[in-house]
């Protein structure tokens, strides 16, 4: 089975947003919350799966599992296609009474000197989740093995490593997965929670409630740097190419003023790959016609590095996305763009996105879905 690439300059924008003003009701609350937890830590999302099956399957989806994929799928499954990432950080056990962090584990980053990963960020993970109430749990079936608490963390200089020590998970073998315990707070108009990136999974799995006929995929492993070699096999199994994959995550930014600037994130590239021009122009083109704000984060790093280069302080990077990764690795077999909601609190208990940004992605995404379905 082949897919047909799609000229966007021909796109119906007179037939877009038939869609309600407030899209964030009771059930898309209620579905968001269920799913912020339920465990999905990086490279034991199994369990998770299972509950999007169940989640997809009751809105009338088609699902089938692949090796750190899930596809759901509508009776038009070319029409358009979305892919989110449903891993979240957390640890697994590595021995008694010692843990680590699981993106590490899971990216083989088993000893951490010379690697990418500074001495910085790794004292900021552990900074980040002092004291956090954690739990135990069996990565298939999700069932529950005991809960605890954070008590310390460190480098450990022996293995160049970062350890995490918890009280109350003493019985605990290695290769448990544990989860960091969550639950979603709304508070000032802004949702709080680990929302990177069950957030985004939630709003394509409401989708399928609106009628959504096109393709999900929901891909393991992309905080380990994996997910682009799920959703590329996918692609290579399948044949044809395509310049309709719009890859959705959310997108951190230093505080809530800068993130409230805007209402919708865009990129044109990031450090892998340029992303098709056209269908980024065509999510502009929405946002512009609808008045809903918007931002090129990649243009906004490009003048953030020129202030610190004044400064003459170290440049940041464009950052690696899954979508860019899959550009880059599929010589022209997959292309597309991303849509991204801005939040604050990147990878921490307490990463927000304010409502009225959630609704406004949550717009552009039913809108493509009626463009081309």
């Amino acid at each position: 089975m082949t897919q047909q690439t799609v000229d966007f300059s021909k796109s119906r924008l007179s037939h877009l947003f038939n869609v309600e003003t407030n899209m964030l009701g009771d059930d898309f609350i209620d579905l968001l919350k269920a799913l912020i937890r339920q465990p999905s830590v990086v490279g034991a999302e199994h369990s998770f799966f299972r509950v999007l099956q169940r989640e997809l399957e009751e809105r009338g989806a088609k699902v089938t599992w692949y090796e750190g994929l899930l596809v759901a799928q509508g009776n038009k499954p070319f029409s358009t296609m979305f892919s989110a990432h449903i891993d979240r950080h957390g640890l697994v056990c590595t021995g008694p009474n010692e843990f680590q962090y699981a993106a590490f584990i899971a990216a083989n980053r088993t000893d951490l000197l010379d690697s990418a990963v500074s001495e910085e960020l790794m004292s900021k993970i552990t900074e980040r989740f002092q004291s956090v109430p954690v739990f135990a749990y069996e990565p298939w079936s999700g069932s529950y093995r005991g809960k605890g608490f954070i008590n310390n963390s460190y480098i450990c200089e022996f293995r160049n490593n970062l350890i995490f020590e918890i009280d109350g998970l003493d019985s605990v073998v290695a290769g448990t997965p544990v989860a960091f315990e969550d639950k979603l707070r709304i508070k000032d108009n802004r949702l709080e929670g680990q929302l990177d990136n069950v957030l985004t999974a939630a709003a394509i799995v409401y989708l399928f409630s609106q009628g959504f006929q096109g393709t999900a995929f929901f891909t393991a492993q992309e905080e380990a740097g994996k997910s682009w070699r799920y959703l590329l096999e996918w692609f290579r199994r399948f044949g044809g190419s395509t310049n309709r994959l719009f890859v959705v995550d959310t997108s951190p930014f230093p505080n809530i003023e800068a993130a409230d600037n805007q209402l919708v994130v865009l990129r044109e590239r990031d450090a892998n790959a340029s992303f098709n021009p056209q269908a980024t122009k065509l999510i502009e083109d929405l946002c512009k016609r609808h008045d809903l704000s918007f931002l090129y984060k990649d243009r906004y790093v490009e003048e953030e590095n020129a202030k610190l280069i004044a400064q003459g302080k170290m440049p940041h990077s464009l950052g690696s996305t899954e979508m860019g990764r899959i550009i880059a690795a599929s010589n022209g077999l997959v292309d597309g763009t991303t849509i991204q909601i801005p939040t604050t609190g990147y990878h921490t208990m307490a990463e927000s996105a304010s409502i009225e940004s959630v609704e406004a992605f949550m717009k552009v995404l039913s809108a493509l879905a009626s463009e081309f379905d």
